[in-house]
C-alpha cells in the first residue's frame, strides 16, 4: 500500500488517554479531510514519508489551525484545539493514537493484541488501554506505515516483520492466519537517558561499591556476558558498561536490531544485521558480521545479543586477542548462560560439548545477571567469575550475591582481577583500600 493510500484510508481514531465523544470525532475526521483538500493529497503524502517526521509536523500545523480558525460555528478550548491538532498530525504523519505512546519517555513497551486488547508498560507494570482502534484494517495502516519505508512487506505469504523504527525503537509485527484474534504489534523502546553505571546507582539498580568492581571488570578487559530474562535490563546495562571503556579504544557492535547507543565513545563502528529483501536476496547474518569485525582492527567487539551460531565465532573473539568483549543473552540463572552458550555453539561448530566447555572456560571472565521482579524493578543481580575447571570444564563461583527479598547485594569473593590490577599498577592500592571499605563482604581479600 502507498503512502498516498494509507493517508486516503486513515480513520480518525480515539486519544489513548480518553474516549473521545461522538462530535469531538466528527468533528476531526471532517477537519482533517479539509485540511488534505488544501494542502493536496500528494503533497501531504510526501510529508508523511520524509525522514523528519517533526518538520512535516511543523508544515502541516499551520494549515490544520486554519481549517478549524475558518469554523466560526464550531467552539472549542485551546485545550481542545491543541489535542485535535495533534491526533490529526499523529494519524497523519505519525502512528495515530500510539504516537502518544510513544513519545512518552515513562512508556518502556507497547503491545497490540488486535484491535480490542491493547496495552502498554510503564516502570515495569502492565496498563490497559480500551476504546483505542476500530478494526483491524487501522491496525494494517499503522504496520505498512512502519514498514513500508524500510522496503518490508508483510502479507498472508510472509505474517511475520521484525523492524526498527527510525528512533531506534524495535518492532515486531504479526498478522494472521498466523496471529488468530487479529494483528499483533510490540513496540519496544530503549530510554537514552540511563547512559551510565552511576545513573543506575542513582535509581538503585546496584550499590555504588558493585558499580565501581563492573567498573574495573570493564577497564581491566574482562569478557563479560550480560545475561537476564526478556525486559529485564540487558541492553542498557550493555549502554552503561560501555562507558567504562578507554576513548582510546575502538569499539565494533554488532545487532540484529540496532539498540546499543555509545552515545560517550567517540570511536564506535556499529554494524546490523539484514534480513533477506522481498526478493529473498541480500540477508546479511550475525555470523557474518562477528567474522567480517575481527578484519576492522577492533579493540573490543560488542555483540547485542548471541541467539544462533555466531556464538562459536564470539567466543573465538575473545580467545584471540580481543580481551574485553561483551555481549548479552537470555538466561535465568549463570549456569544457564553456560548451558545456552554450548548449544548456541553447537549450531555453528560439530564438537562435542566437553570441548566447547573448555573453549567458554578460555574465552570468558565473568557473567552479569539483569533481574526484574514482580512489582517491575530492574537490577543488577549476581556477579559470577568463569574460569576453567581442574578436570576440564566450566567452574563457576560467584562473586557478588544478591536477594530479590531484600534487594540487598554482598561480596561473597574479591574477584581475583582486582589483586591481578593493583600488580601490573592498573589499579591503585589506595584505590582498591578505598573500595573494600564500602563492600558487604563475606571475603577475605585476596592480598594482604
Amino acid at each position: 500500500m502507498s503512502v498516498l493510500e494509507r493517508v486516503r484510508r486513515a480513520e480518525s481514531i480515539p486519544s489513548a488517554s480518553s474516549p473521545m465523544p461522538l462530535r469531538y470525532a466528527e468533528l476531526k475526521r471532517s477537519v482533517k479531510q479539509e485540511m488534505l483538500e488544501r494542502v493536496g493529497y500528494d503533497e501531504v503524502s510526501r510529508m508523511a514519508a520524509a525522514v523528519s517526521s517533526e518538520r512535516s509536523r511543523e508544515e502541516l500545523r499551520p494549515a490544520i489551525e486554519a481549517v478549524l480558525n475558518a469554523r466560526e460555528t464550531v467552539s472549542l478550548t485551546a485545550q481542545e484545539q491543541t489535542r485535535i491538532v495533534r491526533e490529526i498530525l499523529d494519524d497523519v504523519v505519525g502512528l495515530g493514537p500510539l504516537q502518544e505512546l510513544l513519545d512518552d519517555d515513562s512508556v518502556s513497551e507497547i503491545m497490540v493484541n488486535g484491535c480490542d486488547a491493547i496495552f502498554f508498560e510503564r516502570a515495569g507494570k502492565l496498563y490497559p488501554m480500551h476504546d483505542v482502534f476500530a478494526d483491524d484494517e487501522q491496525i494494517r495502516v499503522i504496520i505498512d506505515r512502519i514498514i513500508s519505508p524500510l522496503g518490508r512487506r508483510i502479507d498472508e505469504r510472509s505474517p511475520i516483520v521484525n523492524a526498527r523504527l527510525p528512533s531506534g525503537y524495535r518492532v515486531n509485527a504479526v498478522i494472521p492466519p498466523i496471529a488468530i484474534d487479529g494483528p499483533v504489534l510490540t513496540i519496544r523502546k530503549f530510554s537514552d537517558r540511563i547512559t551510565s553505571l552511576g545513573e543506575l546507582v542513582e535509581l538503585g539498580s546496584l550499590p555504588s561499591w558493585y558499580a565501581q568492581l563492573l567498573s574495573c571488570a570493564v577497564s581491566l578487559r574482562q569478557d563479560l556476558a550480560v545475561a537476564g530474562g526478556t525486559g529485564s535490563g540487558k541492553t542498557t546495562l550493555l549502554n552503561a558498561l560501555s562507558c567504562e571503556i578507554d576513548l582510546g579504544e575502538r569499539i565494533v557492535t554488532i545487532e540484529d536490531s540496532a539498540e546499543l547507543k555509545f552515545a560517550r565513545h567517540p570511536h564506535v563502528v556499529r554494524l546490523e544485521a539484514r534480513t533477506e529483501s522481498i526478493e529473498g536476496k541480500g540477508e546479511v547474518s550475525i555470523r557474518q558480521l562477528v567474522a567480517n569485525a575481527l578484519r576492522m582492527r577492533p579493540d573490543r567487539i560488542v555483540v547485542g545479543e548471541v541467539r544462533g551460531e555466531e556464538c562459536i565465532d564470539m567466543l573465538q573473539a575473545m580467545n584471540t586477542g580481543h580481551d574485553g568483549s561483551l555481549t548479552t543473552l537470555h538466561a535465568g540463572t549463570a549456569r544457564e548462560v553456560i548451558v545456552r552458550l554450548t548449544l548456541l555453539s553447537r549450531y555453528g561448530i560439530d564438537l562435542p560439548g566437553d570441548l566447547i566447555e573448555e573453549q567458554i572456560a578460555m574465552a570468558l571472565d565473568g557473567i552479569v545477571m539483569s533481574q526484574r521482579i514482580p512489582d517491575g524493578r530492574r537490577f543488577v543481580s549476581s556477579f559470577t567469575g568463569v574460569t576453567r575447571a581442574p578436570e576440564g570444564g566450566v567452574q563457576l563461583e560467584e562473586y557478588v550475591s544478591f536477594d530479590p527479598a531484600t534487594t540487598t547485594w554482598l561480596l561473597l569473593r574479591e574477584p581475583p582481577f582486582i589483586a591481578e590490577g593493583v600488580r601490573s599498577g592498573a589499579i591503585a592500592r589506595e584505590e582498591v583500600e578505598r573500595w573494600r571499605s564500602l563492600c558487604p563482604r563475606e571475603a577475605e581479600p585476596s592480598y594482604a
